[in-house]
């Protein structure tokens, strides 16, 4: 299903391209009479304003995924796929008024660092292989993979040439330059990712309407295509095991979303490279802002194509304009670049540019964390603990190289293993659960030991598999149960933090544990501009859930 795209598209797209390859290179370069430390290179110098930390968040969140899958998850069960990206806007404000707060206290430059404060050395080391090893072969192989096939389905480039091709823009700038190269980026990066998304959602929108415009296009697939429009599922629906009803809201969603928004490397990264604790809450704020539009662009688009081909007239209209190429629901990824055919001449490119800004700006962000977590949580401790900043710095780009390669070389390999494909991204939604309880615990309770922590981590495993394994044909059991996915991980949360619970209490006979953080009710006062902003997104969410509830 390629698009056939004119000059004007390609210029445009080659423009976007040398614009991120020179703003990267020009902010990469050493000042005169200074040479790169690690705080420059892994946390920008604590110099990011707010609104860089805002849109280098997004930048690093969306990527193909968000485009393609979200737009074909919009495009078969609708609206309610948008909870991912609500729900990260609240999560987002969480973050930022108690987790932002201990973490810059504390000068991290990586979540296993805080590991290693709050608990041990033991246990940060454990976690830092496991995040490097997530990172290289399921988050950058899965980012390159998925990306290199938009390209071969939108402009018919071979896989094995988008794969290398995306890798080496990432590393053009993001290598060299570190995480400031990487957030300055992004802010450009994330103009074309919305303007490229509004320009599609609008073209849609416009030919399901013949022409009338945004506001009778959003009325018609509304009438035409209701339940697509249904925010929470009840059991009945095809699709309750993916968003399980009300547990969406008070579940699994928030294991996923507080995991990600909070503890992961290379999305906390830049909010750990802020001015100041208020310049990167007020970047959380933007953050979360542009978290409810996110599905205007996405979303909307899918449940548009959706209309478009279930609805003969419009049908009719369309086959005599020569449209050809029709997704079915079971092709349901298709939506997005089917889309990008109604584009004129030029706005095509823009499209394109947004959907290469969402890929490259998420592997960049990818690498930068990937070698931060490498030089400093395991070159600096166990190879080299008196590095030079020179040594840091080049140790740094070199490992993301090699990450990049490893991942490089893999992620063509993801296409003929669907099946285990499908496994290591839930491999996550296994592990997810036990770290975020030991997170969580470890923040706010006094009395959690580095002995339950360990133990608490080690059996959400067999716990987390233990709810896996019935949906695979064990659901006939009475010893197994079968419930969605995300309840599962609702589930395990929730027992891990029981069993790091009565660890620690047995232990400490109830006493505080000597490495338990002190805080105070001082240390999460927020500005007034954050609690008007927080209030009036959560103002919005709940009108949005009230409005498409069922």
């Amino acid at each position: 299903m390629t698009t056939d795209f004119g000059f004007w598209d390609y210029l445009i797209f080659v423009a976007y391209a040398i614009l991120i390859l020179g703003v990267g290179l020009w902010v990469s370069r050493d000042k005169k009479g200074h040479e790169k430390n690690a705080e420059d290179y892994f946390l920008a110098s604590k110099s990011l304003p707010w609104w860089a930390i805002g849109a280098s968040l997004i930048a690093a969140n969306i990527s193909a995924e968000q485009f393609i899958g979200m737009s074909g998850s919009g495009f078969a069960l609708g609206l309610a796929i948008a909870s991912y990206e609500w729900m990260a806007a609240l999560t987002l404000i969480i973050v930022g008024k108690y987790f932002l707060p201990i973490f810059i206290e504390k000068g991290l430059y990586t979540i296993p660092e805080f590991v290693e404060k709050r608990f041990s050395t033991n246990l940060k080391t454990i976690l830092a292989v496991f995040w490097i090893f997530l990172y290289v072969f399921v988050n950058l192989t899965s980012v390159l993979y998925l990306g290199s096939l938009a390209l071969e389905t939108i402009m018919g480039v071979p896989m094995i040439y988008g794969v290398f091709g995306l890798a080496l823009f990432a590393a053009a700038y993001s290598l060299y330059g570190g995480l400031s190269a990487v957030a300055w980026t992004d802010v450009i990066q994330v103009v074309f990712l919305v303007l490229g998304g509004l320009v599609t959602t609008y073209l849609a929108l416009d030919t399901v309407s013949n022409g009338e415009g945004i506001v009778a296009g959003m009325k018609t697939i509304y009438e035409v295509a209701p339940e697509r429009f249904v925010m929470i599922f009840d059991e009945t629906n095809t699709y309750y095991d993916k968003l399980p009803g009300i547990g969406v809201l008070i579940g699994g969603m928030w294991v996923a979303n507080l995991y990600y928004w909070g503890f992961n490397q290379y999305i906390i990264q830049r909010t750990l490279a802020a001015k100041s604790l208020k310049e990167s809450q007020k970047g959380i704020l933007l953050a979360a802002g542009l978290k409810l539009i996110i599905p205007i662009i996405v979303v909307i688009p899918g449940i548009a194509a959706y209309v478009m081909v279930n609805d003969p007239e419009i049908m009719a209209r369309l086959g005599s304009a020569g449209v050809n190429n029709i997704p079915t629901l079971e092709q349901a990824d298709k939506a997005y670049p089917w889309l990008l055919q109604f584009l004129p001449t030029g706005m095509k490119g823009v499209a394109f540019a947004a959907l290469a800004a969402a890929i490259v700006s998420s592997l960049a962000s990818m690498l930068n964390s990937t070698s931060t977590i490498f030089t400093m949580d395991i070159y600096k401790q166990y190879i080299n603990k008196n590095a030079s900043d020179k040594q840091t710095v080049n140790i740094g780009r070199i490992s993301a190289l090699v990450a990049l390669i490893i991942a490089s070389v893999v992620a063509p390999l993801l296409g003929g293993l669907d099946q285990a494909f499908q496994y290591i991204q839930e491999y996550t939604g296994v592990v997810s659960p036990g770290i975020l309880a030991v997170f969580m615990l470890g923040l706010f309770w006094k009395k959690t030991t580095n002995k339950a922590a360990i133990i608490g981590a080690l059996a959400s495993i067999p716990v987390a598999m233990y709810f896996k394994i019935a949906p695979n044909g064990w659901s006939s059991s009475a010893i197994f149960v079968n419930i969605p996915f995300m309840d599962q991980m609702a589930y395990t949360t929730i027992l891990t933090m029981v069993v790091i619970g009565l660890v620690s209490y047995f232990q400490h006979k109830g006493k505080d544990d000597e490495k338990a953080i002190d805080i105070s009710k001082e240390l999460f006062k927020t500005s007034p501009l954050f609690n008007i902003g927080s209030f009036a997104i959560m103002l919005i969410l709940v009108a949005l859930y009230a409005v498409f509830w069922n």
